[in-house]
């Protein structure tokens, strides 16, 4: 798989905050005791899923739930009150474990202030790992200057508050993992206060054929970055190319991919033409649009192209060996019952479907994987 080379989205300060100093805005960062979540299981201590098998015994299924979440979880100034949500999002999502209802893997983005840290640590989920961090430096971008001038007050000050914000929980082992920070000139306004990137998540799940490789990003905004639309744009264009040549290095064509995040494109024809040019993925949406993929949409979908009308994407592609399909796509975190709305982001949670021949199911343990390993890393 090569990668060919609108917002209420969180940078959104009041004006009297943007006007604030840089240095009021390094004070908050400052005041940051919490690491990101990181957190280990053992490949053979993970629960095995449900395997099916066809009525000629020739083929094996399993399906594997993926939720992305925008939880919301900056801290003061840019947004307050938001501790008690943020810790509802980690009791219920610890709350749906317990009861076996919850998604398999979670894709967070926007855990930023400590509150959504300890919130994605209290999920309860035993593999996690997370994105860029405040430090981690950009390599192989561009150092060609963004369309316009660069704004102090608009946050574009050539330092990180924040860290990624992303991070990946699994209920099953996380084996190999990698990120890479968008660069410095790939930002535009507020954005640029986060060290915003994608991150890289490879899971094995006992008896599916291969390993499954997740990715979670979190791109630039729109309006919201308070950025001139050319200075935005740009910098979005840049963080498609540079996720794009990030899945290129790491993944191995035999392995199915599921990308999801937040991709700030929603209303945004410019974005989406220029997020199309590096990246052949399919998209969820588009599958589960179509009568007679199979798929079981519970969500509510208007218009001819759903897809413009959220932020919240999942892409995929199926390997050599584990073919991978959406069969339902639906909301959490939506407000319905059982369901509660804790952010400005609902959930989107997607089912797969895996499906590989059945004398390739691995056996339980920690058996080597073919084409584990990515040449060259």
């Amino acid at each position: 798989m090569r990668l060919r080379p609108a917002d209420r989205v969180k940078w959104g300060f009041p004006t009297s905050i943007k006007l604030l100093s840089g240095c009021l805005l390094l004070l908050t960062a400052g005041c940051s005791t919490v690491s990101p979540p990181s957190r280990d299981i053992a490949c053979d201590a993970a629960l095995p899923p449900k395997v099916t098998l066809s009525a000629d015994g020739q083929n094996a299924t399993t399906t594997l739930s993926v939720l992305s979440y925008n939880i919301e979880g900056l801290g003061w100034p840019a947004r307050s009150g938001r501790k008690p949500s943020l810790m509802a999002i980690g009791r219920h999502l610890s709350e749906m474990r317990a009861a076996g209802t919850a998604p398999d893997v979670v894709l967070f983005q926007e855990m930023f202030g400590d509150p959504a840290k300890k919130a994605v640590r209290s999920s309860g989920y035993p593999a996690i790992e997370s994105g860029p961090h405040r430090t981690t430096r950009a390599r192989g971008s561009t150092k060609q200057k963004l369309p316009g001038v660069s704004r102090w007050k608009r946050g574009e000050l050539g330092l990180h508050v924040y860290g990624s914000g992303l991070a990946i929980a699994s209920r099953y082992a996380i084996v190999d993992s990698d990120r890479r920070a968008y660069g410095r000139k790939s930002c535009a306004g507020f954005d640029c206060l986060a060290n915003k990137g994608i991150a890289l998540a490879r899971i094995d799940i006992p008896g599916v054929p291969t390993l499954i490789d997740v990715y979670d990003t979190h791109m630039n905004s729109r309006g919201a970055s308070k950025a001139p639309a050319p200075r935005n744009l740009a910098a979005h264009d840049r963080q498609a190319l540079e996720a794009s040549e990030f899945i290129d290095r790491t993944h191995d064509d035999s392995t199915p991919v599921i990308f999801g995040g937040d991709f700030n494109m929603r209303h945004s024809e410019p974005r989406w033409e220029n997020f199309s040019r590096y990246q052949s993925l399919a998209l969820v949406h588009r599958i589960c649009k179509d009568p007679a993929s199979g798929c079981d949409v519970r969500t509510s979908w208007d218009g001819d192209e759903p897809w413009m009308d959220t932020q919240d994407l999942q892409f995929l592609w199926s390997g050599d060996r584990v073919q991978i399909r959406p069969i339902r796509v639906e909301a959490l975190f939506d407000g319905r019952p059982g369901s509660p709305r804790l952010s400005d982001h609902d959930g989107f949670l997607v089912t797969y479907e895996l499906s590989w021949k059945a004398s390739d199911t691995r056996r339980p343990g920690c058996s080597p994987i073919p084409g584990a390993l990515v040449a060259g890393r």
